[in-house]
């Protein structure tokens, strides 16, 4: 069946990686780097786990897995090189209803996690439903070449001016109309060719074309 793709917000909430091995670190780091309070369980935990981890909202078990080490948590991501301990992680998972990532183990997986453009707010996750994840990667590296720091910076002043297009334009026609032609090709081929200050005058002069709501500040502003 087609999976359900979603941006999963983690802010403060607990993950457990279980394994310490390289796979392990690359799972716990991009965790951290979503905000997770990150939970590590390992017999064996090397300086690179622990420098990673150090100051960070991560706790580190040097322990054998136990159940009990899932409890509270929103996910898992079971990395051992053991099968049958992957296999008793994703069992436990269900049990607790926590949903479970074993590490190339696609039929014992309750989601897989993509390959990832990130450009500041911008994020281009792709993915095979775990069937071959380096053809993912493979995609993600040409849209790195497509999709630039340039796109990330274009989206931070968009997020802006959205603010003040759902504050001020009135009629939602008016703001949807609006809202697309800011994020289309022209526009953002203005923001590269101008830069941030001049593009800003042009959204401007765009806004301007639609009612606004009523304030002395507009009034004054149209004088």
């Amino acid at each position: 069946m087609a999976k359900y793709p979603i941006f999963l917000e983690l802010g403060g909430r607990r993950a457990v990686v279980i394994g310490a091995g390289a796979v392990a670190v690359r799972k716990a780091q991009a965790l951290l780097a979503a905000g997770a309070r990150l939970v590590v369980v390992a017999e064996r935990i090397d300086d690179m786990l622990t420098a990673l981890c150090r100051g960070k909202n991560a706790e580190l078990i040097k322990s054998k897995y136990s159940k009990d080490y899932l409890v509270g948590a929103v996910l898992a991501i079971a990395a051992t090189n053991n099968h049958q301990l992957n296999k008793q992680i994703y069992k436990d998972c269900q049990e607790l209803e926590i949903l479970c990532n074993v590490v190339d183990e696609p039929q014992l997986c309750d989601f897989f996690v993509p390959a990832v453009v990130k450009r500041g707010n911008l994020q281009i996750a792709i993915g095979t439903e775990g069937h071959y994840p380096a053809y993912s990667g493979h995609i993600r590296k040409k849209l790195e070449k497509v999709f630039t720091e340039k796109h990330g910076r274009f989206l931070a002043e968009l997020e802006t001016l959205r603010k003040q297009i759902i504050k001020d334009v009135p009629d939602p026609a008016d703001r949807k109309a609006l809202l697309g032609e800011l994020v289309d090709d022209k526009s953002f081929d203005y923001f590269l060719e101008n830069g941030p200050a001049q593009w800003r005058t042009f959204a401007n002069g765009l806004i301007n074309r639609f009612p606004l709501e009523f304030t002395p500040h507009h009034n004054a502003g149209r004088q």
